[in-house]
């Protein structure tokens, strides 16, 4: 029995997710004939719920099975998030067709609009695009005091660090004994460091490096910027991260920075609450040429903080002192992309307003169009709601693309609870809301330097210190099949797999700061480095993983599949959850095939699982 809708056939809704303004959408249902249906409506509502239209379906005729179409064209002529249903008039009364699973349609008696279950057609802006050489690609998230350390000697580094001795000791932990929040611990990694590997970042496919904060700072994380024109001393000088750049992209490897653009640290040359600095900040005195940057109740103790941090005073995005400083001609932004930088990952851009986040995207793109401007957002970014304020991050003025927590959220379900329909019914959300030019590069991360490592995530474990698995732990084969199918779905979902340094080798830890520790250089886990090597390959081979369409295949419980499609060229990606052998039939295009990695019986008509495996069919 065919459902009555399904969002992501092209036989129900073409083109299938978020579409362009003033576009053409076709949507066609099949109905029930018993249902005795009189009327068809397509009921569009705004991103309040509000009913702003209604398109009355035409009949277009009787197929087998006792089954009618109804059909309608809708053209969305503005950019924004819409949403909506179908209301069925039958000889039993007026019902309504809402989302169910996995994008398909169920009939239900009543609508409850404060629960509601409608489909999401995001609308955005006709000529937005984001830059191509992103796609298909492969980032690396980079720690840098954590990476490598080149030995060079540093000048002007604060006397109050504490840099450790040990390269392979534990992070410090937070707060420390005396209940004292410092994060003054320093390990050396630098930027010549990273110049150093980059040859073996070549060698896992690396593409973008992603660099958490690099400027000046107080802190071992950063984040809280005490002077964005020069890279902190303990990491280097502005020569070395231009050097750093240029060899990289001579290889073919772009960096971004991590720009933290809704507070400084109060230790900072703007703010100086510490007096380290000789100039005089916002702290000093009001006649401070930084003041009007902060959001003071009462100067000088009194004022906005992030997330009520006494050390990370907010700015006021909409000063235009402070957005000139940022985004004007000689601004933030510019210098460093002058320096080498290829982009931009914002730092809680749900902090930041949207003019502020669309002037730094001109201001980007004014100097290179294919600069890349991604946003740290934690849930779906289509339909964002932050300081009751709908966001616009994805319309097309705003961010390229996002980072993909959903998707890890997604991931780790499956391989912890193996719920099939749930997690592809969460995966087929972001890619039915999200705009095509988005999803091909959403930055889909596993882990950061804000959560725990994905091996901990499967072993259950919150292992206090860092260390690394390898295999004397206990079920490591199973493990090892867990996190692979981890890794492989991560490397074939829509948009761009970014491995956090030191999960490529089987590095262990929890949360903050033990997610946080050092490589273990000569001492990775070679299974695990040399399966990152190979999913590498794959992508830099298989154009399907780079803009290619994304086709639920088949879903049951404790397994998922999918088909990326590109050019008539497709991959079938096949994962298996379950503690025994699962069988399914092969699309009927795959009679001739080739495996590309992981284990499966295949014949001309059906391939075979085994219990808690993968696989990657060509056909």
């Amino acid at each position: 029995m065919k459902p009555i809708f399904n969002s992501f056939d092209s036989q129900y809704k073409f083109p299938i997710g978020a579409c362009r303004e003033n576009s053409h959408i076709h949507f066609k249902t099949f109905i029930d004939k018993n249902l005795y249906c009189r009327n068809v409506f397509l009921i569009i509502l705004n991103d309040n719920f509000n009913i702003i239209k209604q398109y009355s379906l035409f009949w277009c005729g009787d197929l087998e099975n006792n089954i009618e179409t109804w059909e309608c064209d809708f053209t969305p002529l503005d950019i924004g998030i819409l949403y909506y249903y179908f209301k069925l008039h039958t000889d039993n009364g007026i019902k309504f067709v809402i989302r169910d699973s996995c994008g398909t349609g169920k009939i239900i008696e009543s609508i409850d609009y404060s629960q509601p279950y409608f489909w999401q057609q995001t609308v955005y802006k006709k000529d937005f695009s984001t830059p191509n050489w992103i796609k298909g690609g492969v980032m690396y998230q980079i720690f840098p005091d954590r990476f490598f350390s080149s030995g060079k000697e540093k000048n002007n580094v604060p006397e109050d660090r504490i840099i450790k001795k040990d390269w392979y000791s534990s992070p410090a932990p937070i707060p420390d004994v005396n209940g004292t929040i410092k994060n003054n611990d320093y390990y050396g990694g630098d930027l010549d460091g990273i110049t150093l590997k980059l040859d073996y970042l070549k060698s896992l496919g690396v593409t973008c490096i992603y660099l958490n904060p690099i400027f000046e700072a107080h802190s071992n994380h950063r984040y809280n910027t005490a002077d964005y024109n020069s890279v902190d001393p303990l990491l280097g000088s502005n020569k070395d991260f231009f050097k750093l750049c240029k060899k990289a992209k001579s290889i073919g490897i772009k960096v971004i920075l991590d720009g933290v653009f809704s507070h400084t640290g109060s230790d900072s040359i703007y703010f100086n609450k510490e007096n380290r600095y000789s100039n005089f900040g916002a702290y000093n005195t009001v006649k401070s040429p930084y003041y009007n940057w902060y959001k003071f109740s009462s100067w000088p103790n009194r004022y906005s903080a992030w997330w009520n941090f006494e050390t990370l005073p907010e700015v006021d995005e909409n000063n235009d002192d402070y957005c000139k400083f940022i985004c004007g001609e000689n601004g933030i932004i510019k210098k460093w992309l002058k320096l080498g930088a290829s982009g931009w990952r914002l730092d809680v851009a749900d902090e930041l307003p949207d003019e502020f986040i669309s002037k730094i995207r001109n201001c980007s793109k004014s100097y290179d169009e294919e600069s890349f401007i991604i946003g740290e957002v934690w849930e779906d970014a289509s339909n964002k709601e932050s300081y009751s304020v709908k966001r616009k991050y994805l319309l097309g003025n705003e961010l390229d693309s996002v980072m993909n927590y959903p998707f890890r959220s997604a991931i780790i379900d499956f391989i912890n609870e193996g719920n099939g329909f749930f997690v592809m019914d969460k995966i087929l959300k972001i890619v039915e809301h999200y705009p095509k030019p988005v999803l091909d590069c959403l930055m889909n991360s596993l882990g950061t330097h804000d959560t725990e490592r994905i091996l901990n995530v499967i072993l259950n474990k919150s292992y206090p210190n860092a260390g690394i698995f390898t295999n004397k732990e206990n079920n490591y084969v199973n493990i090892l099949n867990k996190l692979f199918i981890a890794i492989t779905i991560q490397y074939t979902l829509p948009g761009v797999p970014c491995v956090y340094y030191g999960d490529e080798c089987g590095l262990l830890g929890g949360k903050d700061p033990f997610c946080r520790a050092t490589y273990p250089w000569g001492k990775e886990n070679n299974d695990i480095l040399n399966f990152y090597k190979e999913l590498g390959k794959l992508r830099a081979n298989l154009n399907v993983l780079s803009t290619g369409n994304f086709i639920p295949y088949h879903i049951d419980n404790h397994f998922i599949s999918y088909l990326r499609s590109l050019d008539n060229k497709s991959i079938l990606c096949i994962f298996n959850m379950h503690n025994e052998e699962y069988n399914i039939k092969l699309p009927v295009n795959f009679k001739k095939n080739k495996t590309l990695l992981g284990t499966a019986k295949i014949n001309n008509t059906s391939v075979a699982l085994p219990p808690y495996n993968f696989a990657i069919i060509k056909n």
